[in-house]
């Protein structure tokens, strides 16, 4: 694969991020930047005032502001807009549209003859479609994945290299899966015989649902439900190296930061943040809105609540409250 670039107009750009162009519209960009590394045909952002003079310094083409920048006088094009990190990120869309791809199916791919691929299709090297598998308009199943038994793939989703799709499993439209993700593998359940003390498999039988707009971080993991589902609602954002046990349910607009491990029957609610190391114990409520600093603990079948609230620590308290107690303690040891 090489990466693709369309060379746009900033009249082209202005057009796509809905923004107002102070300036020449018919200069030429091709591509994106870094205030830092910028240089001519690039494209920045700047979303703070103070960053300003510099932007315009810079060896950018132009750039894309806040409504601050409406009055200056400027150097080069000027694109006004009132969320510039966003329409920067738009713009990149317009610019860099990824990598460039062939559709259709490699020789050394495997698929089984009763799979269905709709219209655009790419399934690369190695890859195997198992039977009954559905992928839907222009998805793309990178080299080396496997796709299950009944798994449904829906349109303009992309898999990168490597990723394993459990039998059964459900991707709605636009669902990304970076390499090693394993979707759909069993939860970690068991049941220990009183008798004998040994420890013997319960059932994994449930279902794993991926809704639309979700994107998956490299070699996360993501159990099915043991006789339910598991489900992780639209828009959700997952990074690397996640783990998310059976019967957890993931709201819309979810934020989950790297190495976070949910175990089985935890229920997240939309709009969510979780740092990065963030633990949370069985049967565990987040609701609507709360935040949960790195490294948080959340002890099993805790409810935390409290829209826009931020907590940390283990067991996990309100910033404020848990920042008391470490000064209390700090002034503790002073007194030793």
């Amino acid at each position: 694969m090489t990466l693709s670039r369309k060379p746009c107009t900033v009249k082209e750009v202005a057009e796509f991020v809905q923004a107002r162009v102070i300036g020449d519209d018919s200069v030429r960009l091709m591509g994106i930047a870094s205030l830092e590394s910028a240089r001519p045909g690039d494209l920045i952002f700047v979303d703070q005032e103070k960053n300003l003079s510099a932007a315009l310094e810079s060896g950018a083409s132009a750039l894309i502001a806040g409504n601050f920048a409406a009055e200056k006088t400027n150097s080069k094009p000027v694109l006004l807009a009132s969320q510039p990190r966003l329409a920067f990120a738009r713009a990149a869309q317009l610019l860099c549209p990824g990598p460039e791809r062939k559709i259709g199916i490699h020789p050394s791919a495997i698929v089984h003859p009763s799979a269905h691929l709709a219209t655009g299709v790419t399934i690369e090297e190695a890859s195997i479609i198992c039977e009954a598998a559905r992928i839907g308009e222009n998805t793309r199943i990178g080299a080396g994945s496997v796709i299950g038994a009944n798994v449904s793939i829906g349109a303009d989703c992309n898999l990168y290299p490597n990723v394993t799709v459990y039998p059964g499993v459900r991707l709605g439209d636009r669902v990304i899966a970076h390499s090693g993700a394993v979707l759909g593998s069993d939860g970690f359940g068991y049941v220990r015989d009183k008798a004998t003390g040994r420890y013997e498999k319960f059932p994994q039988i449930g279902r794993l649902e991926i809704e639309d707009d979700v994107e998956i971080g490299a070699n996360t993991t993501i159990d099915r439900g043991a006789l339910d589902e598991t489900r992780i609602r639209r828009g959700a954002k997952i990074d690397n190296l996640v783990h998310i046990g059976h019967n957890c349910e993931i709201g819309e607009d979810v934020i989950i930061a790297a190495q976070t491990g949910l175990s089985g029957s935890i229920t997240i609610e939309k709009n969510v943040v979780l740092g990065g190391q963030v633990g949370v114990g069985e049967h565990a409520r987040i609701e609507e809105g709360v935040m949960l600093g790195g490294q948080a603990g959340v002890l099993p079948s805790k409810i935390l609540k409290g829209k826009g609230i931020a907590f940390w620590g283990t067991p996990a308290k309100p910033v404020r409250e848990y920042l008391k107690e470490l000064a209390v303690l700090a002034r503790l040891a002073m007194k030793k």
